[in-house]
């Protein structure tokens, strides 16, 4: 790697913190269509839950009113560790207003 793409990484990318990929859970991979050779469980339960209709992810709502993320792959791909991190101001203002 040279020295302008060291310099234009995040400082998580490429880093063992920002991805884990859990091969034994029973569940691997937890969601159809998956890449499991891109697959980060460190996001198992997502925190962007908690922000209803404006997690970004790609969800539903089950007719009974609860939150159905089971095609949503977002926080699961290994580039999106940083963008799932950056919105936890966002989740704890949700969080917050929800008391």
């Amino acid at each position: 790697m040279d020295k302008k793409e060291e310099m234009s990484k995040k400082y998580w990318e490429e880093k063992e913190f920002s991805y884990f990929s859990h091969r034994k859970c029973e569940f691997f991979p937890c969601h159809k269509n998956a890449d499991e050779n891109n697959f980060n469980c460190l996001f198992c339960y997502c925190p962007l839950y908690t922000l209803g209709n404006k997690c970004g992810g790609n969800f539903r709502y089950l007719d009974n009113g609860i939150k159905d993320c089971s095609d949503c792959l977002y926080p699961h791909f290994k580039e999106n560790y940083g963008k799932v991190v950056e919105r936890f101001g966002e989740i704890v203002k949700s969080m917050n207003e929800k008391k």
